[in-house]
């Protein structure tokens, strides 16, 4: 079993969460707000070449992805060197000998002979997307034969634009014997072409049963005036789609004038005057410091409070209209210089005994439902805080979905760069402005 947590819990909260604020950042960094353009009209003005519609393989592209080129990679593999980049405190860690390890890659390399560059050096979706966009322009490789992207723009752009390899089919036996049915073939990349599920998780609503004792059951309870001045809100995406749940509509159905009762509802909010804050990764604090008392939350964020700073009284649900799902996803990069090890390594991850110790770690929602026995067996057998820590990732429907819980979370609405631009123009302005 993984040492769990043996390392400094402050770093561990804002690492293990950093992820989860990423959906249309590249307009917060940019300062734009209402008329933004979309990531493809950007892309686009920039002489940026699109791709055959609807393949995700770039007009002119060579055959990279293909069975014929999957097939003659096969003779690479052992002896070589993969390149992995990450989100920071988003994989297994244990101390050997003094030393941090991570035992599953190390696993890896036991069984394959491939050795793991592993860095955690993704903390924004945009943000990483800029700094590899020139060299995936350019046709060089971008230094990383393994990139995790959540569901969202950036990670529609670089499919639709062919910045990705096509996986090859034959190559994932795990993933196919194993993957929850939920991830497999998302509406952002149906049939798993490009990407393979790292970790997901849910946006809901924090609530501190210390200050709030009535029951809590809908989006209309971030509206209740009792609550002035101590509700909290995302500044992103999640609270548009969370808002166009609340006004009777699933996001990926979604139409414009949708998206503008949604935003009406978000302005009425607003105009209540009750919200204390628009928030991004920093709602957290606020929640912690218990200046707001009700909040849209992710997941993980709640649990690991509950887990390791001995906060009971903080609860995470889902409304009754719905919640979102978003997943983090592993894919390749074009130019990739080890594709055949990135590959071997995506597919290790849906090995049930492989993705125990990580969901143990991560405390999100793993892609492999086979795992939980195996952590029960481990909490069975642990003592002490580990014991707590593992029949509690064990037991929750926030890590293993319960199916009432599956059935009331939805992904973000995939936008298309023409939708891109009326989406931002509804909604930016009620937390930008």
């Amino acid at each position: 079993m993984t040492d769990l947590r043996k390392i400094d819990p402050a770093s561990l909260l804002r690492g293990a969460t950093m992820p989860r604020f990423n959906r249309r950042d590249m307009f917060k960094y940019a300062g734009m707000g209402a008329g933004a353009l979309g990531l493809s009209s950007i892309l686009a003005a920039c002489g940026t070449k699109a791709s055959a519609p609807g393949t995700g393989v770039p007009t002119g592209a060579d055959e990279a992805g293909s069975p014929e080129w999957w097939a003659a990679r096969k003779a690479e593999g052992p002896g070589t060197t993969l390149n992995f980049t990450n989100w920071p405190q988003y994989i297994d860690i244990a101390k050997v000998n003094g030393v941090r390890v991570h035992p599953t890659l190390e696993k890896f390399k036991e069984a394959t002979g491939i050795t793991v560059t592993y860095r955690a050096d993704i903390n924004d979706n945009a943000e990483f997307y800029a700094s590899i966009q020139p060299a995936l322009e350019g046709g060089t490789d971008t230094g990383h034969d393994i990139i995790v992207i959540t569901n969202g723009p950036q990670l529609s752009e670089m499919i639709d634009l062919g910045y990705l390899i096509p996986l090859d089919p034959d190559g994932h036996p795990n993933f196919d014997a194993n993957a929850d049915p939920t991830i497999v073939s998302p509406a952002y990349d149906k049939n798993n072409v490009h990407t393979l599920a790292w970790q997901s998780g849910f946006t809901g609503i924090g609530v501190n049963r210390k200050y709030i004792d009535r029951e809590i059951t809908s989006m209309e309870d971030l509206k209740d005036p009792a609550f002035a001045g101590h509700i909290g809100m995302m500044a992103n995406d999640d609270a548009a789609n969370l808002a166009i749940m609340a006004v009777g509509v699933i996001p990926e159905e979604s139409t414009p004038d949708d998206w503008a009762t949604a935003a009406a509802w978000l302005q009425d909010q607003k105009d209540m005057n009750i919200v204390r804050k628009y928030y991004f990764q920093d709602y957290l604090t606020a929640f912690e410091n218990e200046d707001i008392w009700i909040s849209l939350a992710w997941s993980g964020d709640i649990l690991i409070d509950q887990l390791y700073y001995d906060r009971p009284e903080f609860e995470f649900l889902i409304p009754e209209t719905g919640g979102v799902i978003w997943t983090d996803n592993m894919c390749i990069p074009q130019k990739a210089a080890n594709p055949l090890g990135a590959m071997m390594l995506m597919d290790w991850y849906y090995k049930p005994e492989i993705a125990a110790p990580l969901t143990e770690y991560n405390n999100y929602v793993g892609p492999v439902p086979a795992a939980k026995p195996i952590i029960e067996a481990d909490a069975a057998a642990a003592t002490g805080a580990d014991k707590k820590v593992l029949e509690a990732v064990a037991s929750s429907p926030f890590v293993f979905p319960t199916p009432e819980v599956a059935a009331n979370v939805h992904s973000s609405r995939v936008l298309s760069a023409e939708e891109e631009q009326t989406w931002n123009d509804l909604f930016i302005p009620i937390w930008g402005g």
